[in-house]
């Protein structure tokens, strides 16, 4: 007997949900349903000064707002020490090493764009930052994925896929201003929460390669993703918090009907100006 289907929406409490999380939420939640499987709500709040602890109740009232039914797993401020732990493995395996570059210093320096923006060119790599004060460890992402060898995984709407994780470069595993990167955090939670089926935007979708590679090193269950396509506003832009897209909660407190525009999601019916686009060529 296979086992059943467990999906997660994981928003950060940095900014109120707007119709973007909403769509995501529902799809996670919808391929949970489909399967007779399990939908769970986990809180991503290792973002510092950025995180607002107010903003988890808002997002549980958006939520049953939407008509979605959900449990909730422990928030990532609960799992700083798994998180420490699997950072301190991948040292003890010579595959992170400390960085003491900044955004400007790694953009100025950097000859190649990945998806994510300039790929780091392993300046500390070779000229490692003696004493360096709170450095970011970044994965060797060379010497990791050949340890690894090939890797595959799949995607429900694109089909299977051959892990390049060399196209992101060495990323941050463990940062300075908080306690681990969206890629060792996420990878880790996923594992522990037994997510099956990780359904994300479809701005994810080049970060997957590394989260495979990850799995590997760190001896984690491989589950299957599904990176839904993307909600735009007028400008052709994800709609997102930074660019202050109208919050559910507003929505919810006007008193408009958040089953009805659950529906209306489902049956791709959006807001003028608001498009649905696969996503794969926007920035986050």
């Amino acid at each position: 007997m296979s086992a059943p289907t467990v999906t997660r929406f994981a928003p950060s409490p940095n900014g109120s949900l707007h119709l973007g999380h909403a769509y995501a939420a529902i799809a996670a939640h919808d391929r949970a349903a489909r399967d007779g499987g399990r939908f769970l709500l986990r809180i991503e709040d290792i973002d510092g000064a950025r995180s607002r602890p107010e903003l988890a109740d808002e997002f549980r009232e958006d939520l049953h707002w939407l008509g979605l039914t959900f449990e909730e797993v422990p928030p990532q401020s609960t799992r700083i020490e798994r998180y420490r732990e699997a950072a301190q493995n991948l040292r003890a395996m010579g595959l992170i090493y400390p960085c003491r570059c900044t955004r400007a210093e790694v953009a100025a320096a950097a000859t190649l764009q990945g998806p994510d923006g300039p790929i780091y060119p392993g300046t500390c790599l070779r000229n490692p930052p003696l004493g360096s004060p709170d450095p970011v460890w970044r994965l060797d992402v060379e010497q990791a994925a050949e340890l690894a060898g090939p890797l595959t995984w799949f995607d429900e709407l694109r089909g299977p896929q051959s892990a390049r994780p060399a196209m992101l470069g060495d990323v941050v595993i463990w940062r300075r201003d908080a306690p681990a990167s969206y890629h060792l955090a996420a990878t880790l939670d996923d594992a522990e929460d037994g997510v099956t089926v990780v359904t994300r935007g479809a701005d994810l979708f080049a970060a997957t390669h590394i989260h495979r590679l990850l799995q590997f090193l760190l001896g984690l269950p491989e589950p299957r993703w599904h990176h839904h396509p993307l909600l735009t506003g007028p400008d052709g832009c994800k709609l997102a918090k930074r660019r202050h897209a109208p919050s559910l909660a507003d929505r919810r407190r006007a008193g408009e009907d958040g089953t009805a525009l659950a529906a209306a999601l489902r049956a791709t019916r959006f807001d003028s100006g608001i498009s649905l686009h696969e996503g794969l060529d926007l920035l986050p």
